[in-house]
């Protein structure tokens, strides 16, 4: 479990850089995509680390906050902000790639660069926090 929960953080952080280098590029819907999958490998990568398996849907906040005893202190601290950032960004997902379909409007009309900044910003802290836990969990195990 604990090798998959960090092949995930590996997948996550790479998402994160991408996301970073979209949003310089102006990117912006590329980049909400991009941190909304780091945001879903990084809290699937910390319910595997625990022994959970998550049902195959893009937001599992519903999983940690049921597990969240699971957790130490300071984690879940956090799982408020881990389950808000998980749902917005899953709420801006399909928008940041296909845009205001019935409004025919484009990704960039859609999504700016505030939702950036913010996809960007939660990604960040959700992935440290994640790779924080996984880390624990690991020397632990040793």
């Amino acid at each position: 479990m604990l090798k998959i929960a960090k092949s995930y953080l590996r997948q996550a952080k790479a998402r994160l850089k991408d996301a970073k280098e979209a949003m310089q590029e102006k990117n912006n819907p590329y980049a909400v995509r991009l941190s909304q999958e780091c945001v879903e490998l990084s809290l699937k990568a910390v319910l595997k680390a625990v022994g959970i398996e998550y049902p195959k849907i893009h937001d599992v906040s519903d999983v940690l906050i049921e597990i969240k005893d699971r957790f130490p202190e300071w984690f879940k601290a956090n799982i408020e902000f881990l389950c808000e950032s998980s749902r917005i960004l899953v709420k801006k997902r399909e928008i940041s790639l296909y845009g205001g379909e019935e409004a025919f409007l484009s990704p960039d009309e859609v999504i700016d660069k505030a939702d950036a900044e913010d996809a960007t910003t939660r990604a960040e802290k959700t992935y440290s926090l994640c790779e924080k836990l996984v880390a624990e969990i690991e020397k632990k195990m040793k």
